[in-house]
């Protein structure tokens, strides 16, 4: 029997804050988390800014003595799965042996380590081996990621990450899902964590030409998903975490639910290692089986969370794929991208999307697509620009588009009281 899917936990480390009420109120507000490069000297850079996790403290989460030898996005990642776990009520010290090898924690991180292997490179050229760490190896490792929020929480339970770019995390939320739905698991720990604005990936990002490079002086305005003067998309960074449920288990614990999984899909256009594929037809598949999976009509779908990069290239075939999957409705369904907000978190993108369509439509409104002035002629749906939407959405739909021709699609239902 194919069991529902709840989600009883949400945490979140953002741009717009450490939290998921800092997230919450930034979405509300339409307030921007891009500024210029703080975390090192981006002098040199053709490209400073970036959308870091504003007022993030490794240190409120991660001892001191174990600092130095574990990448910047461990405590991100750490510090989001906590009050995941705590706003589902489950309190890991507290839990048995038995509980603890039944919760299975599932990320998808695009870059990983990147950050902390750069680092560790960097002592090695300059012949400073005595500041490098001697987990370098192992901490180095995009596979030990999520084995830190295992050993952090007791978790005994599959320890697994998913790397496949940009859509790693909504691929993660997806095979967790799966593994609840057909009984393998009652509880995953799910979701995504990138922390890679660093000197090296900045510079390759910004020799592909496809940062955001010409409001360097207003970052704040820099990221401009389906905005006709947009020129790249801005790099971000941040953790989101969610747990899921067996409906039933959930339901019986009393817990508050954020909403339910109703379906996913992923598809491959098998074209290009960087380009989309004119057509539209594979991020539009993803969008359709992933609707059939829910067992939901494209008239159904009352919110698109958009994957939005703010590239020339992704939000027209986007907008293409998503008039070809949801048909005459797409011109009636409102969307938005998150990115607008927080820049582009890599392979924690679908999770942060996924996170702001649950806190807002359950907060009753629809978030922004900030900056969105004037609408690219081929972008030409809905994407509530410039400022929040009061809205009453039920059933939503979350994209997700990565480098390799890969797509994914979420369809979730939110539980927000009917009238509240």
């Amino acid at each position: 029997m194919r069991r529902r899917v709840a989600i009883t936990g949400l945490g979140c480390v953002t741009p717009l804050g450490t939290g998921a009420e800092a997230f919450l109120e930034g979405l509300l507000g339409g307030r921007s988390g891009v500024g210029r490069i703080t975390l090192f000297d981006p002098e040199g850079l053709p490209v400073k800014i970036a959308g870091q996790a504003q007022g993030f403290d490794p240190a409120d989460h991660i001892p001191a003595k174990d600092a130095r030898h574990v990448a910047r996005v461990v405590p991100m990642a750490i510090a989001a799965a906590g009050e995941a776990l705590a706003s589902a009520g489950i309190d890991a010290e507290r839990l048995s042996l038995q509980e603890r090898r039944r919760i299975a924690v599932l990320l998808g991180s695009g870059g990983g380590p990147v950050e902390f292997f750069e680092k560790m490179y960097g002592h090695w050229y300059r012949g400073e081996l005595k500041k490098a760490s001697v987990y370098a190896i192992p901490t180095g490792t995009i596979g030990t990621l999520s084995s830190e929020i295992s050993m952090r929480f007791g978790l005994k339970g599959p320890s697994h990450v998913i790397s496949t770019g940009c859509t790693s995390s909504a691929d993660a939320i997806g095979y967790a899902t799966k593994a609840i739905r057909y009984g393998e698991r009652d509880v995953v720990l799910a979701g995504g964590a990138d922390a890679i604005i660093t000197p090296g990936i900045m510079t390759g990002f910004s020799l592909m030409q496809i940062l955001a490079s010409s409001r360097q002086e207003a970052p704040e305005t820099a990221s401009r998903p389906f905005d006709a003067g947009r020129d790249g998309f801005v790099l971000g960074e941040g953790a989101w975490f969610f747990v899921l449920e067996e409906m039933e288990r959930a339901l019986s614990r009393g817990v508050r639910l954020f909403g339910e999984i109703l379906g996913t899909a992923a598809t491959c256009d098998a074209y290009h290692r960087v380009r989309l594929d004119e057509s539209g037809e594979e991020p539009a598949r993803a969008m359709t089986e992933a609707l059939e999976d829910a067992g939901v009509a494209p008239g159904d779908v009352g919110y698109v969370q958009y994957h939005g990069t703010g590239t020339e290239l992704n939000d027209r075939i986007e907008t293409r794929a998503t008039r070809i999957a949801l048909g005459a409705h797409a011109g009636r369904v409102p969307g938005s991208s998150v990115k607008s907000q927080i820049g582009h978190p890599q392979g924690a993108s679908g999770a942060a999307g996924l996170a702001a369509t649950l806190l807002a439509l359950n907060a009753g409104f629809l978030p922004p697509t900030t900056n969105l002035e004037t609408p690219d002629s081929e972008c030409d749906l809905d994407y509530v620009p410039l400022v929040a939407r009061p809205a009453d959405v039920g059933i939503a739909l979350v994209n997700g588009i990565a480098f390799g021709s890969k797509n994914t699609a979420l369809v979730v239902r939110t539980r927000r009281p009917p009238g509240a």
